[in-house]
């Protein structure tokens, strides 16, 4: 195809893939979300040959959608092509530009994976801020702009966190940087001014990040990102908070929160920590059975000064909290010591750890408050029942957010995907819990494939105020059309 060859000249034949076999790998994922196949992946190196990328798409009105991770496996559909087009894959832009340790912040591209930057933060005594267990080829930059949650709810201030200023190609074709990084000047000059890039708010207030944020890469493509970033812990002891009950161990996270004690913070159900820990099926029965129903992870840290005694005095204000609500904090928990679970927290698997159980996973997880978890719970409990999924294959994993205000609330249907009767039942009950729980007033703010339209019926002013955002930024409709409600 002539376009074909205008776009080999705009990034070099050899980064530009029409291999049959490859485009079917990113036709499909593990959504429900409808085949497509791609009709060429192109791979550029930077943010010129990105904005050359979006002018060839509007010229010839070809698709674009964006990947960042250099593998996968995927698992929401937004980078399913539901028009065909090409993929603008970002995985040669894989440079840490810059880390500020005094301020706390790294500038990543699109490319870099959680290792990579966990890794090169470790040399100046950082840790980035992630999200529970993320595959190895997860895309830092990617994970943030998707709004995935943190295991640090403390540090948690804003849903925008721990994101702060990108360059953006719009699909108008412009270069737009926001934030602190939007000037006057280049990148270099406000460096050189010394501005650390970090605040998300630009002149006038005007904060457009938010706009791309979540947009699963409808408006435009972005080159690179300034993100917040932890100090690396000096000093760590993790404890397991118990109990049959889930009413008691929320209580006890809302006492937690509120005096910003400890770092990592979440609950789990026994069926979910069983697969967080172990490497086979009859392990992760053995080891689930074995559990208390609910447990609450709590990690205190230690940084660079008094390190031991700011963990002794939290570890104690802990323990009076938990003594008060009938709770006890433990060091091991049926066998599962807190060295494991750290190195489980801290280390990736080439194999996806959600896979471990019967190959395939399903998630279906939306933003409430921590006390309204336990109506949702005991209503998914209700739907598997009926839907004739055990009980005991249900994995419920609770992140509280932004110090506790909201939480992120995640039901995980472990299946097998080579069985199609399975298959089919498992994605009729997908459906049905997802319009049950948004009834409910569940909030599915990252409506990915199904949800997309599950989310926008419900609400047309939003529908039509973006799609008005979508006309600004994208009028030629470049942007990985077909996703959210465009």
């Amino acid at each position: 195809m002539e376009e074909i060859g205008e776009l080999k000249r705009i990034v070099g034949d050899e980064n530009v893939v029409e291999d049959s076999e490859i485009l079917d790998n990113y036709s499909r994922d593990y959504s429900f979300v409808p085949q497509r196949k791609p009709m060429s992946i192109v791979f550029p190196k930077d943010v010129f040959e990105i904005q050359k990328i979006v002018k060839w798409s509007n010229e010839h009105g070809i698709p674009l959608t964006p990947v960042s991770s250099p593998g996968g496996p995927r698992f929401r559909g937004d980078t399913i092509p539901n028009l065909g087009g090409v993929i603008v894959n970002l995985c040669r832009m894989n440079k840490i530009l810059r880390v500020d340790r005094r301020n706390k912040m790294a500038m990543i591209e699109p490319g870099v994976t959680f290792d990579q930057l966990r890794s090169e933060l470790e040399k100046h005594g950082l840790r980035p801020y992630m999200p529970l267990l993320p595959r190895f080829t997860k895309s830092a930059l990617t994970s943030y702009l998707e709004r995935e949650p943190v295991t640090i709810p403390k540090d948690h201030w804003d849903m925008l966190d721990p994101l702060c200023c990108i360059e953006v190609v719009f699909g108008t074709c412009d270069v737009f940087r926001t934030g602190e990084a939007s000037g006057p000047g280049t990148v270099l000059d406000l460096l050189a001014a010394g501005s650390a890039l970090k605040s998300a708010m630009g002149p006038g207030g005007f904060d457009p990040v938010r706009i791309v944020q979540g947009a699963q890469g409808t408006l435009g493509i972005v080159s690179w990102a300034t993100v917040g970033v932890g100090l690396l812990p000096s000093l760590e002891r993790l404890f397991f908070v118990s109990s049959n009950s889930i009413e008691n161990l929320i209580e006890f996270a809302y006492n937690i929160l509120r005096r910003r004690l400890g770092e990592e913070l979440f609950l789990v159900n026994n069926f979910y920590l069983a697969n967080m820990v172990a490497e086979k099926s009859e392990e992760i029965r053995k080891i689930s059975s074995d559990l208390p129903q609910w447990v609450l992870i709590l990690n205190i840290s230690g940084l660079e000064k008094l390190a031991e005694e700011r963990v002794e005095y939290q570890e104690k204000d802990a323990r009076d909290i938990a003594q008060q609500l009938g709770l006890e904090l433990q060091t091991s928990i049926s066998g599962i010591s807190d060295g494991e679970v750290l190195k489980v927290l801290k280390s990736s698997s080439r194999e996806y750890w959600k896979f471990r159980y019967q190959g395939g996973c399903q998630e279906i997880f939306f933003l409430t408050m921590l006390n309204r978890t336990m109506g949702f719970i005991e209503a998914m409990y209700k739907m598997a029942e009926a839907g004739k999924y055990p009980k005991t294959d249900l994995g419920v994993y609770i992140q509280p957010l932004m110090q506790g205000v909201g939480c992120h609330c995640e039901f995980d249907l472990m299946y097998d995907p080579t069985d199609m009767v399975e298959k089919e039942s498992i994605r009729r009950l997908f459906i049905q819990a997802s319009e049950n729980l948004i009834n409910s007033g569940a909030f599915f703010s990252r409506p990915y494939g199904p949800w997309a339209d599950m989310v926008y019926n419900r609400d047309a002013e939003t529908t039509i105020a973006l799609r008005k955002v979508k006309q600004l930024f994208d009028p030629n409709r470049v942007m990985n059309p077909g996703k959210l409600c465009f």
